[in-house]
């Protein structure tokens, strides 16, 4: 891993612009009548990824973090049509246990528990079997490295987080609310557009105003850009808008109805140049 997030391939390849991302969208919202529908979509697969990384294989939350990074950065750039989530689901949590180096999840095992969880959890949306087998994991997670390519390292705001509050002196008060809104923060498009140090001074700042806590002279002894803080403020208070109104048992079947149905014959094509060994 890159000695610090300034030399990462994170910041130096993966910080998107926000145009970046609706361009890439565009594809996709035209089998949906807003983008709030493609976004309470992603939303549920993100939850999707949590459940079987977090219920069913019990894996480190960071684990979980970089498994929805991993697909958001793949939605971000191509469509659902392109490779089913349902797929891709499971194929980031097993490259995101080896990368996080948590012991690898044995394909057989994600197979078995992804299995479990579409028929405990999500019947109402799958009404059918899960259909994917080892072989469709394997090489869906090639091409799911190739179109990354190779930029596997991904910086979390979960260590600046606490060694910010830590300054604070706020651990009790602050700390776990803030790592709620950490998490949530991974059902919009923050972890792809900012600074994860950024991400934690944003949750730090509305922990604070939910727990009345005045942290405003120290954010002024950061000298940090309270503009940006403020824009990833919005826009997570925006997710929690959305996620208020979001039914899943209700809206999520006839959502996952509309969306594009992937090739099967035809996988989209990799980068000119691939590279075979992580980028950091």
């Amino acid at each position: 891993m890159a000695g610090n997030f300034w030399q990462s391939s994170h910041y130096q390849e993966w910080l998107l612009d926000r145009q970046e991302i609706e361009m890439g969208r565009q594809k996709d919202l035209a089998y949906f009548q807003s983008v709030d529908e493609l976004q309470k979509v992603h939303i549920f697969f993100a939850n999707f990824i949590q459940a079987l990384g977090g219920e069913y294989l019990k894996l480190r939350q960071q684990v979980i973090s970089t498994a929805i990074v991993y697909y958001r950065r793949f939605y971000s750039t191509n469509s659902l049509g392109d490779i089913d989530p349902l797929l891709l689901c499971p194929t980031c949590i097993h490259l995101a246990s080896k990368v996080e180096e948590c012991g690898v999840v044995s394909t057989n095992q994600l197979i078995t528990k992804s299995k479990n969880l579409v028929r405990q959890k999500y019947a109402h949306v799958y009404k059918q079997e899960y259909p994917y087998r080892t072989t469709h994991i394997l090489e869906c997670e090639f091409l799911l490295l190739e179109l990354l390519d190779c930029c596997l390292v991904v910086y979390h705001p979960y260590r600046p987080l606490t060694q910010y509050i830590a300054d604070l002196g706020q651990q009790e008060s602050l700390l776990p609310m803030a790592w709620r809104i950490v998490n949530d923060t991974y059902r919009c498009d923050v972890c792809l557009t900012y600074p994860p140090y950024l991400v934690a001074l944003a949750c730090i700042h509305m922990a604070a105003i939910v727990n009345k806590k005045d942290v405003k002279a120290w954010f002024t002894e950061l000298s940090v850009d309270m503009g940006k803080v403020m824009e990833i403020t919005t826009q997570i208070l925006d997710l929690y808008k959305l996620w208020k109104h979001y039914d899943e048992a209700k809206e999520v079947p006839e959502l996952v109805e509309k969306m594009p149905k992937p090739k099967l014959a035809k996988s989209p094509s990799p980068p000119e140049a691939s590279k075979t060994s992580p980028k950091k």
